[in-house]
């Protein structure tokens, strides 16, 4: 297995991403959008595991430096202008794929995204950016839109507990009106009794909505290598 720190850079912010591949490929790519704690072991984990399935993947950092939030409040801080900005938000993710695709082990024309919590976000906007790419995985992500919607190239899934405090049924139904307003080719899975931040083992904290469920996270992780293998081709 090839991995190694990336460096590239946005509007003047410096970004470290964390690149692995199964060979010198060329291999489709999987770019990985990380939850609100930043570029954290469990993405580079999860290119790891992607890298497994015979994958390139590329996780991005959305913060520069791979700054990492150690608690809610420092988490919130550092997400927090890309939710209020999300069309720097949209230019930041664009900015992690054209790095991803200049990788010479990637073949080019084959990229997907996945993403955890606000890099389930950070996947669906990508989608909704209208960039030309295979699919999109959003894992236990927020689904608020953002202010415009482009025509939507990339199939969708989108993988969500029903009992998610942080984007509850109202915001499902909102999101599925919103895919098909825009004629995506979409599918949505909804894991009962699941709250937030289903895949991520540590996360153990009801008051707040976040608590790893077991069969959840192995139910969706199924569901995407299925969506990766018909995405791909």
């Amino acid at each position: 297995m090839i991995s190694r720190e990336v460096i590239y850079s946005h509007e003047n912010t410096t970004l470290k991403g964390y690149f692995s591949s199964p060979s010198q490929g060329p291999n489709p790519c999987v770019l990985i959008a990380p939850a609100w704690s930043g570029r954290n072991q469990f993405v580079i984990d999860r290119a790891h595991a992607l890298s497994k399935l015979g994958y390139a993947a590329f996780a991005l950092d959305m913060y520069g430096d791979a700054k990492l939030g150690s608690n809610k409040k420092e988490c919130a801080s550092l997400m927090a202008p890309l939710m209020e900005d999300r069309f720097l938000l949209r230019d930041r993710i664009l900015q992690g794929l054209e790095c991803a695709r200049n990788q010479s082990e990637v073949a080019e024309n084959s990229m997907a995204a996945i993403g955890y919590c606000f890099g389930g976000l950070c996947a669906l906007d990508l989608a909704r950016s209208g960039v030309e790419i295979n699919g999109v995985v959003s894992f236990h992500g927020l689904l608020d839109a953002p202010p415009k919607t482009q025509t939507i190239q990339a199939k969708v899934l989108a993988l969500h507990g029903y009992d998610d405090p942080m984007a509850p049924p109202e915001k499902v139904l909102d999101f599925a009106k919103e895919m098909t307003k825009a004629n995506a080719d979409w599918q949505m899975c909804l894991y009962g009794n699941t709250v937030h931040a289903f895949t991520n083992p540590l996360a153990n904290d009801p008051d707040f909505g976040t608590v790893y469920n077991e069969k959840a996270d192995h139910r969706s992780w199924q569901s995407m290598t299925n969506f990766l293998k018909e995405v791909f081709g």
